[in-house]
């Protein structure tokens, strides 16, 4: 590579133009090409900016040889689809903000840009002018004490006009994603730096806004609670002109900055803070600079790229920092009820899948079910996922390019949602047949043959489909005989509504006396059960009902059995991820269920190992449950992309019988 990046420009909009005119003053990079969808647009913007190339196409501009690096400047819906492009292309990548329109998007971005191993940024030129980096430099030194609250406006008024994208459902339009997104990334960063990290979650996201007829947010506000019990206050509008600024209050003084944005298109704007100590007159600090925020921008990109990195140091956007800003935006948006169509469970359309080869995953088999089945099974109940649909597609989408074709539904699971996005998501993709599906019902009080029955109609029915591969009981219920559940089961076996049964937290005796039942009338008995089993024993059961076989004699029943068991909770629900420590209590579930003297030696052996064979101690209690010498399936529920990646490498574990046994205090 030259000591100059070659750059090409991705659609020809108004930004792109300020873009144009940064590259040439930069030190870094040169422009070497620009598409359009119309190819005489590319070539006019060509001609006035001296574009050595234009193209036709953006395809086109993926496929020029001569292109490093590729700006990207659609609306913000098709962000992501390019990214995804342009990573597959080998480009090093600055996308315009907002970099997806939610947080499910850009997971799915930032995991191809991660897999290409290429550059990319979300692209905030404030967080690349010197005016920010002295900020963060008063606060790291306590100019101003303790922050304690944060005020940070963008607004403009820009007349409301239905045709504009500003107001469009479907170009993701309202001021929140256009514009709010600088108060909420300025927030973040401000709240992370006082509590001495690059930026911060909210703990909790108030707002409150105003929809125009389209459905979009014309003006909105929010109110942000961080760690340290620092307050954000932010406002957004598209339809009103506000002052612009931001403030900051500590308890020994305050930053004012009045042009926190430094969005001077056409010359530079130098940086000022104002900051008021107790005590002592106002200080002005200024910052100046010779070029635009967007060519300090290019050059922060530039640099990156030429030393071999793929992402850019701080405070210009980072990966976790982008995923941040969107999770916090999602936030505001369900807080005023601002949903995109798009968004909405039938109306989400996945992206193309690109199935990666080479996995690692392992398969195994459960009879009836004339499928191979994934031995790490995903399941979908969904947790803390704001906008479900996009979730959903984003973690199955990956789940199965990495190999995975089994899904742990439910009857109860997010009251029918969990089944109903799997149902859509296989409808779309049209995988029916390639995927294996575990229902589950009978869940109290339905706990009977006829709630069963009932409960699997409606299952089949969100599912969209007409029977499940492998049907599991929720619970059981001691009232009733096992024989009575054995018939229902076989007669749902013959109606051709399921493949197989089993029960899910059935005592081993009765999966024992049921099977017994079945080959004394000639019936099909249990083919799998769903029990908890992992490294760490669990203490107590995590719901009333809860049944356990990680114990030395279920593990032996299991042995000669060699009935195969989906065990949930294969990781303990997270003793083993670095949260759980003596001393921190915080978790009073976790401390319940999994504290206890025994686990801890397990959990300290779990990361000496992990530590020799350089992996995380996630992935040795998970290949602790994959090498036991039993037919185990685990259920993993990452709620990220990244906890799904990190989950994976247990897959290429393998544990000597001798480690097993030392793993488990043998």
């Amino acid at each position: 590579m030259t000591n100059k990046i070659r750059w090409g420009i991705l659609s020809t909009g108004a930004i792109s133009r300020a873009f144009a005119a940064a590259v040439p003053n930069s030190a870094t990079g040169q422009l070497a090409a620009v598409a359009s969808r119309d190819a005489g647009q590319a070539a006019k913007f060509a001609k006035e900016f001296n574009i050595p190339r234009s193209h036709g196409s953006y395809e086109a501009l993926l496929a020029d040889p001569d292109v490093q690096a590729v700006y990207i400047s659609t609306p913000h819906p098709f962000h992501v689809d390019w990214v995804v492009k342009a990573a597959a292309a080998g480009k090093h990548i600055l996308c315009e903000k907002p970099f997806a329109i939610n947080h499910a998007d850009a997971m799915t971005a930032i995991e191809a840009a991660r897999e290409a191993g290429v550059f990319l940024m979300e692209a905030f030129m404030y967080r690349c002018h010197p005016q920010t980096a002295k900020l963060v430099e008063l606060l790291r030194a306590g100019t101003i004490g303790n922050v304690r609250i944060i005020q940070a406006t963008f607004s403009f008024q820009a007349g409301f006009n239905p045709t504009s994208r500003l107001f469009d459902n479907a170009l993701g339009g309202g001021g929140i994603l256009d514009v709010g997104c600088y108060p909420v990334s300025f927030s973040r960063l401000v709240a992370g730096v006082a509590t001495g990290k690059d930026f911060a979650d909210p703990l909790e996201v108030k707002g409150v806004g105003h929809l125009c007829q389209t459905g979009v947010d014309e003006w909105a506000a929010a109110v942000l609670k961080f760690p340290g019990d620092i307050i954000a206050q932010i406002a957004t509008g598209i339809t009103l002109n506000q002052d612009n600024a931001a403030r900051i209050f500590g308890t020994k003084g305050s930053i004012i900055i009045p042009n926190p944005w430094i969005s001077n298109r056409q010359a530079a704007d130098t940086g000022k803070l104002i900051v008021n100590r107790q005590g002592a007159a106002p200080e002005e600090i200024t910052i100046p600079v010779t070029v635009t925020s967007y060519t300090l921008e290019v050059d922060v990109v530039g640099r990156a790229i030429l030393a071999g990195n793929v992402e850019a140091p701080t405070p210009a956007m980072t990966w976790a920092d982008t995923l941040s800003n969107l999770r916090t935006l999602d936030r505001w948006r369900q807080s005023i009820g601002l949903t995109y169509e798009a968004e909405q469970p039938a109306n989400y359309r996945p992206r193309p899948l690109h199935v990666r080869p080479g996995s690692a995953m392992s398969h195994g088999n459960v009879p009836g079910i004339d499928k191979p089945v994934a031995r790490l099974v995903l399941g979908t109940m969904l947790e803390g996922a704001t906008f479900p649909a996009p979730h959903a597609f984003a973690l199955f989408d990956d789940y199965f390019a990495h190999g995975g074709n089994c899904f742990d539904t439910a009857h109860i699971y997010a009251g029918g949602l969990g089944e109903q996005l799997l149902g859509q998501w296989l409808k779309a993709r049209n995988l029916r047949d390639q995927v294996v599906i575990i229902g589950k019902g009978a869940y109290p009080p339905c706990c009977d043959p006829v709630g069963l029955t009932r409960q699997l109609d409606e299952s089949l029915a969100r599912l969209q489909t007409d029977h499940v591969d492998l049907y599991l009981m929720h619970r059981d219920n001691p009232d009733i005989p096992v024989g009575e559940f054995v018939d229902v089961l076989n007669q749902l076996l013959k109606a051709g509504k399921l493949r197989a049964f089993g029960g899910s937290n059935w005592t081993l005796e009765r999966v024992a006396a049921a099977n017994r039942y079945a080959k004394r009338k000639g019936l099909t008995g249990f083919a799998a059960i769903s029990n908890q089993f992992s490294l760490a024993e669990m203490v107590a059961p995590v719901w009333a009902g809860c049944v356990s076989v990680s114990d030395a004699t279920s593990r032996k029943w299991l042995k000669k059995q060699q009935l195969p068991n989906f065990c949930w909770s294969s990781q303990a629900r997270g003793f083993f991820s670095g949260y759980a420590q003596p001393d921190n209590h915080c978790d009073l579930e976790l401390v319940r269920c999994w504290y206890s003297d025994d686990n801890f030696l397990r959990l300290e052996r779990v990361k000496e190992l992990a530590k020799k064979r350089g992996a995380l101690p996630i992935n040795i209690a998970l290949a602790y449950v994959l090498a036991q010498p039993l037919s185990l399936f685990a259920l993993i529920g990452p709620r990220t992309l990244q906890e799904l990646r990190t989950t994976l490498p247990a897959l290429k574990l393998e544990l000597t019988p001798k480690e097993l046994r030392w793993l488990n205090l043998e």
